[in-house]
């Protein structure tokens, strides 16, 4: 265990944020550097807790007191390894997991729990800074070749561990760049991309190849693949997106968040000089409380927007857990990213009802009208309809799974009631041959579920070629519901 009474002596500490005025003239990360010390005393706050909740809200099994102690001893490298032993991508979690460790931590019971996500990014960078990590090259190759359709952090997880494993892997993406919505779904300032480019580069020198601009279903037929594959992993996320049909939507100014979100990410790498979709001096309305919506929210800060609005038809949630929603269940808590420490206002409990066009056919304002629960159901508020301006709106509500036309339709696999991909405890479809990890079989998630689904579905895949079980499989059959 780490310090026996730090959890009792030493209070939670994080990172401080970068002034508001400095990190919007900037898409860098908003966090400042949390000086060794300091972490390695918030390590130590890692209690003996007899039995460690925090593997419960971990997927991925990761071994926190393991590294916890590691870090309040100093022996970072040890920690390193402990991290990776699980984690395929630390530094992907580190940034953009919403920490479920951290909500089921036992410090956290009647106290501020351990800071587990800063201490986990803490080891990766301190990793890799001191050249700790290295390409893992198998020692044996198996002959077998695999397609991984997708490079998001489902299809990178999946193909890390198979091209360890031996097998010669090809990496699939349709996008101009790899890493799906770790490249252009998530912007700078909560994950910059230079993360995701050394691990590309590490899976490089490991043998993995990547093959951009290729759209499986179009480009290269699922006759093609099948023939050329010994087996396909899909990882191409749930990207059918959830749309608003309401009065008004064909207005000029109204676009999906994944229409616009990309453009700003090109404008940060210097891709692009301006984005085509632009919040600049005009009033921004974003429909969807998640965090999907506050991305867009950051983004329009950027672009300097007028005014941002973010609405959600649900009730503001409470700042403290509910009784329905006890420890060590993830808390359904009202937050603040630090994109809403940026300014705008939030809106909860409301619909929209109709977008206003000007005499051009663009969006100039949105009426919403309050609503309240009754029966399941989201009656309007008599009486509370209004206008607000709306010169820019992004849709931000979700998505319904995986795209159906093309790849999905013509492989012929089975979906399951929701619509996504079905699979078995191995991760196998219904197709021979053909495996599902991530988003498109389990619907939209969480990144730490990704990776944990990739590196299951990886396990899966070299059974079946090889009917050998070297690789380890986060997620147990007893974890899942099979279809």
């Amino acid at each position: 265990m780490a310090d026996p009474r730090g959890f009792l002596t030493t209070p939670r500490e994080t990172p401080r944020s970068r002034p508001v005025f400095l990190r919007l003239r900037d898409w860098r990360e908003v966090y400042e550097e949390f000086e060794n010390p300091k972490l390695e005393k918030q390590a130590g706050r890692c209690m003996d807790c007899g039995i460690p909740f925090c593997h419960q809200g971990c997927p991925l099994g990761n071994l926190i007191p393991e590294w916890n102690s590691l870090v309040w001893s100093q022996d970072w490298k040890a920690a390193a390894e402990r991290l990776h032993a699980t984690n395929n991508f630390p530094e992907f979690t580190g940034t953009l997991c919403p920490a479920p460790c951290e909500a089921a931590c036992v410090v956290g019971i009647n106290g501020d729990a351990v800071t587990i996500k800063r201490v986990e990014i803490s080891i990766i960078d301190r990793a890799w800074d001191e050249g700790w990590v290295t390409p893992h090259v198998a020692t044996a190759r198996t002959g077998r070749k695999v397609a991984v359709v997708g490079s998001g952090p489902a299809g990178l997880a999946a193909a890390q561990q198979l091209s360890r494993a031996g097998h010669d892997v090809v990496v699939l993406e349709r996008a101009d760049a790899i890493g799906g919505l770790l490249r252009y779904g998530i912007p700078e300032f909560k994950m910059e991309k230079w993360r995701l480019d050394r691990r590309v580069d590490q899976m490089r020198a490991e043998g993995t190849e990547f093959r951009t601009n290729v759209d499986v279903g179009v480009d290269v037929t699922v006759e093609e693949l099948r023939s050329s594959y010994d087996a396909v992993v899909l990882a191409g996320g749930a990207t059918a997106w959830r749309d608003l049909p309401v009065p008004g939507r064909e207005l000029a100014g109204i676009h999906q968040a994944m229409e616009y979100l990309p453009y700003g990410n090109k404008v940060a790498r210097g891709e692009l000089k301006t984005s085509p979709i632009t919040a600049e001096g005009k009033h921004v309305v974003v429909i969807g409380g998640g965090d999907t919506g506050a991305d867009c929210v950051g983004t329009a800060h950027r672009q300097g927007a007028a005014s941002v609005t973010q609405l959600e038809i649900m009730p503001r949630p409470s700042d403290t857990r509910t009784d329905a929603n006890p420890w060590p269940t993830y808390p359904m808590l009202y937050r603040v990213t630090s994109a809403h420490e940026e300014g705008g206002e939030r809106l909860y409990a409301v619909s929209t009802v109709e977008f206003l066009g000007d005499e051009d056919g663009a969006v100039r304002a949105l009426k919403l009208v309050e609503v309240r629960s009754e029966n399941g159901r989201f009656v309007p508020v008599e009486g509370s309809e209004r206008e607000i301006p709306a010169q820019l709106v992004t849709l931000a509500m979700g998505f319904v799974g995986p795209e159906k036309a093309g790849l999905v339709e013509d492989l012929g696999v089975a979906l399951d009631a929701r619509g996504n991909v079905a699979r078995d405890a191995s991760f196998a479809t219904s197709v021979d041959g053909v495996f599902v990890a991530g988003d498109m079989g389990r619907g939209q998630s969480l990144i730490v579920w990704a990776i944990a689904e990739g590196r299951s579905a990886a396990a899966g895949v070299d059974a079946y070629l090889t009917g050998r079980a070297v690789l380890p499989r986060p997620i147990e059959p007893t974890d899942r519901a099979l279809v």
